[in-house]
Parts: C-alpha cells; structure tokens; sequence
C-alpha cells in the first residue's frame, strides 16, 4: 500500500514523497529496508531531513472506558542536506532496525487485526509535512511462533489481538504499549481458565513470555486473573520439545494464585522462582478487563501444520475487514498531517 501525497505546508507545486517498501513482513529486531523517493516540484527546494516514524494503533484505557489512539514508538533520520531542484527525481535507500519489542501483525500469513505504519516526514525550507504512511508487516520471531504452535498443539485456538497502552511490571518492557494475543482454552484447560492471554516480551537476549490465566471463581470464591512469566533464549528454538516446555508453563501458571514467576537470566536450562506481584499492567489508567478488538474471524481460518494454532475461530474481522481497518488508519493519519 503506496500513497502519494503533495506537500501540504509547501502549497501547489512542492515536491511529493513516494515510500516503498521492500515487500514481505520483516521480523522483530530486523532491518527494514526500502526507498523515499522524491520528485521536485515547480521551484528548487532545500530538504533539510528525510525522516521515517514507526506507528501503532493502541487502546487506551480511562475512567470512562477506552478508546485507541496513535503511538510513535520509533524515529529514525535517513536522509537529508540537500537541494532538490525542480522536477528532479531522487531516491533516498534507508535500512533502520525495527524495534524487538515490535508487535507482529501476522501469523502463518493471516492478519491479526494489529495496525502498523510507517510515517514519512520531510523538513523542506524550515516546514514539516507529514508526506507518506504505508502499512508495515510484521512477522513472529522463531520462538515467538515455536510458542504459539506448541499452544495450537495442546489445543488452544486464537481468538484476538490487540495493543494495550501502558507496562507490564516487573518485566523489562521498553516500549510504551504491549501486546495480547488472546486465546480461547484447550478442552483439558477449559475447567481452570477462560481465557489465555500471552505478551512477548523480545530483545537480542532472548525473550519474556508473559502468561495471563483469566481464571473462573468458584462457588465461595471470585474469579481472578493468574499471571506468570518466562524467559527464553532465540538460540536452539529448533532443539526443544515446546509443546512439553508450554505444558509445564501452563500448569505452572493454573497452581499460582496471581503472582508473576520471575524467571533466571536467558538460559534454556532456566530455573524459575515465584514472588508475590500484585498486579500484571502498570498503565496510566489502571487494569483491563474485557476489552479486546476481535482479530480475523471464521472464514480466515489457518492451521499451520497438521496442529498448529488455528488463526481466526472466534474473532469478529475477515481479512477484508482487516484491509478496510488499514485503510482508515492510513487516511486517519494523512487527514491528521
């Protein structure tokens, strides 16, 4: 998806930026590569930066609810210091690291609903003009997907994903919102919990897997969210049964009573202790509760493999509706510059 778009701040006859993006969906921590590709306008032009912005859709929690809203979460300068004369046409190579923490908005080629952009910005002649957004996809990591599969496996099915606007504590979280991935209970789970929610956590290390139970109440007693936390390593994803190692994670999880499991430095052999933490989400406006944007829904189904995760059973967006919402978050955020 290519917009092009005349320099608003410049009037009739600047220049306009076209950015493409090298195709496929890149992986968290990886470098995105591409062009800005510029033409002159009816008079030379001085172009003091080329910057590209990274952009997410959030939900932000409040008192009164919730509502989404635009994040920056990276900036990167790729171009810049000179002149750009009338009607030249010049293009601007870039290749910047997207962020390990970078949401994926796919799994085995389906959407799931998450929204990212890239934003173009020129400053030409002491103005700034938000000039070009295009979609940006990302994929799973090796141990992300490696996760997700042993949960197909084990019979967990994928229900939605959305970003949350706030931290997760106790975790080495770096950017300002976080991921769910929600998942509806394999049949040998479903007594013990509604639902599963699962947030990666990545860096070059490794990565932390944050486990969140939502567990039914019992006759005397309230339902209530249970929580834990693992830390692997991207090396020797291949070498590990990871339907076994998720199982123990999820039996693990159901026998805490809502406290976080820290876990040891990035090591396949890690040993976990447990200590009270009262509370996942350290957000501006408090904890969540059921409010999650549906993914893809029935009729985007995918396995992956004969027992993979299967993408879509219960979620309310069909891959058009998934195009349509990018599409209105594109032209959101051109109307916005």
């Amino acid at each position: 998806m290519v917009f092009k778009r005349l320099l608003g701040s410049l009037g009739v006859g600047g220049p306009t930026v076209d950015t493409v993006l090298h195709p496929g969906a890149v992986l968290p921590g990886a470098i995105l590569t591409g062009q800005v590709e510029l033409k002159g306008g009816d008079a030379d032009f001085d172009i003091d930066q080329v910057t590209l912005e990274l952009l997410a859709r959030v939900e932000v929690e409040h008192d009164d609810g919730e509502d989404e809203g635009t994040v920056a979460f990276d900036r990167f300068t790729v171009g810049g210091g000179f002149r750009l004369a009338a009607g030249e046409q010049r293009s601007v190579p870039f290749g910047l690291t997207v962020p390990w923490e970078t949401p994926i908005t796919e799994l085995y080629g389906q959407p799931l609903g998450i929204v990212l952009g890239v934003r173009t910005e020129l400053a030409v002649a002491g103005a700034k003009d938000k000039g070009d957004l295009d979609q940006l996809m990302v994929r799973p990591l090796p141990a992300q997907e490696a996760v997700l599969e042993a949960l197909g496996q084990l019979g967990f099915g994928f229900h939605s994903a959305d970003l949350e606007y706030g931290r997760i504590g106790g975790t080495g979280q770096r950017l300002p919102f976080y991921q769910e991935i929600e998942l509806t209970p394999a049949p040998q789970y479903a007594h013990a919990m509604q639902e599963l929610e699962v947030t990666f956590l990545a860096n070059p290390g490794g990565m932390e897997v944050v486990l969140e139970a939502d567990k039914p109440g019992g006759f005397f007693s309230a339902g209530h969210d249970a929580i834990n936390r693992h830390v692997v390593s991207h090396d020797g994803v291949p070498h590990r049964d990871w339907k076994e190692v998720v199982d123990a994670w999820l039996r693990q999880l159901l026998a805490t009573h809502g406290h976080h499991t820290v876990p040891a430095p990035y090591e396949h052999g890690a040993s976990y202790a447990s200590h009270g933490h009262d509370g996942h989400h350290d957000s501006h406006h408090g904890g969540h509760g059921g409010h999650h944007r549906s993914g893809p829904s029935t009729g985007t189904v995918v396995a992956a493999g004969a027992a993979g995760l299967a993408v879509g059973v219960a979620g309310g967006l069909v891959a058009a509706e998934v195009v349509d919402e990018v599409g209105d978050f594109m032209e959101g955020e051109e109307d916005e510059g």
